[in-house]
């Protein structure tokens, strides 16, 4: 006889409440709740880092169809809080897949909600803006898990890198597999570029396209200083993405303020592209609810629009970047933020967006040959 399915409880810190039914562990979840709109990609999402601290609602009306499968891992587990679904698929069919989403969030202790209305929760977080919130399958009295979400912190100046960050150097040489390479010709018969990866919370399929043009991917912890990272003599510097308040990631921007000097080229995504910013003296603010999805257009007017993967939560200011020094190369076509910037002089530039393509669009793959080729012409130019 089917067991009847456990009863679970979301809370929003405006007091709203939403009952629904459990998948994954048991047990009480707090964090930011946030929704993504991709309609693939769900493993992909779960386990990107910059979603730690957060509890993430699927606009996609049934997840798990697909299962979970080790190749789709951004990270060693789920890095999200919970996860908000519609429907949820208890038996996937695909031939990739080796597990259960609901088996894979007990293994890793991550909870679940569905059986809920997802559209008048992306509305609400729409109209009011991201919020606190909590998943219980223990307080099932909205006023008690409320006052659980009221002692938790905001998003707004919490720095989550800490939680993310590798604990210690190693090296990346896995590419893209052959059967998932959607840029011919990546590979190359030069001598490998050395790219020092500042680890803020980096997924690992941004790792796999360095390395499969051609790079040699030394991964350091987000507190690595400044001296330590040109020891390694990189050709390169490249800046992750992450979770939480990029202003409150002081020392992530004091080294890049600190690298910046030696002249070497810098690439950032995402955390990455609003490090690079605030050490170039611009300012970060907090989104109202974020761009999550993989069907963002990108770019300037007039010149070629991108279709982009986003996680973000903050944004730069436009009006703080130094205009003498600093040039906006791709703005949000949705609500203007800025989305892309490069350095007038010094061999920098940086997205908000994801051009790894993990899941989403390959339109901005070629932000990575263009890294790479500012290496070359750098290595061809020694600094004196």
């Amino acid at each position: 006889m089917a067991t009847s399915p456990q009863p679970a409880l979301l809370v929003l810190a405006d007091g709203s409440s939403y009952p629904g039914y459990s998948f994954g562990a048991l047990g009480t979840t707090i964090g930011e709740v946030v929704f993504n709109t991709g309609m693939t990609g769900y493993q992909e999402v779960l386990t990107d880092p910059s979603y730690c601290g957060q509890i993430v609602t699927f606009t996609y009306p049934e997840l798990g169809n697909t299962g979970v499968n080790p190749d789709d891992e951004e990270s060693m587990r789920p890095q999200v809080r919970g996860a908000i679904a519609r429907n949820i698929c208890a038996r996937p069919s695909n031939w990739r897949s080796t597990q259960s989403l609901q088996n894979y969030f007990k293994q890793h202790h991550i909870l679940g909600i569905y059986g809920i209305d997802t559209r008048a929760l992306t509305r609400k977080l729409r109209s009011i803006g991201s919020m606190n919130g909590a998943i219980s399958t223990e307080i099932l009295d909205p006023n008690d898990l409320l006052q659980r979400i009221q002692e938790a912190p905001s998003m707004a100046g919490l720095n989550l890198v800490k939680e993310v960050t590798t604990a210690a150097m190693y090296e990346w040489s896995e590419i893209t597999e052959v059967g998932w390479e959607f840029s011919p010709g990546t590979q190359t018969d030069e001598e490998p570029l050395t790219v020092v990866a500042l680890d803020f919370g980096v997924k690992r399929n941004i790792l796999r396209r360095l390395a499969s043009y051609g790079c040699r991917v030394i991964v350091v912890p987000s507190t690595t200083s400044p001296e330590d990272i040109l020891k390694y003599n990189p050709d390169g510097i490249f800046l992750s993405n992450g979770p939480g308040d990029p202003a409150a990631v002081t020392e992530g921007v004091e080294t890049t303020k600190a690298l910046l000097n030696s002249q070497k080229p810098i690439f950032g995504i995402c955390m990455g592209h609003q490090i690079l910013g605030l050490s170039l003296g611009a300012e970060t603010f907090k989104l109202k609810f974020g761009h999550r999805g993989l069907n963002q257009p990108c770019g300037l007017e007039q010149k070629q629009v991108e279709i982009t993967s986003q996680n973000h939560g903050f944004a730069i200011s436009a009006d703080s970047l130094p205009d003498a020094d600093v040039e906006i190369t791709h703005l949000n076509l949705n609500d203007r933020t800025v989305a892309g910037l490069r350095h007038k002089s010094l061999p920098l530039f940086s997205v908000q967006y994801h051009p790894e393509a993990s899941p989403g669009p390959h339109d901005a793959d070629y932000l990575f040959e263009q890294f790479v080729n500012l290496m070359r012409t750098s290595r061809q130019q020694p600094v004196t």
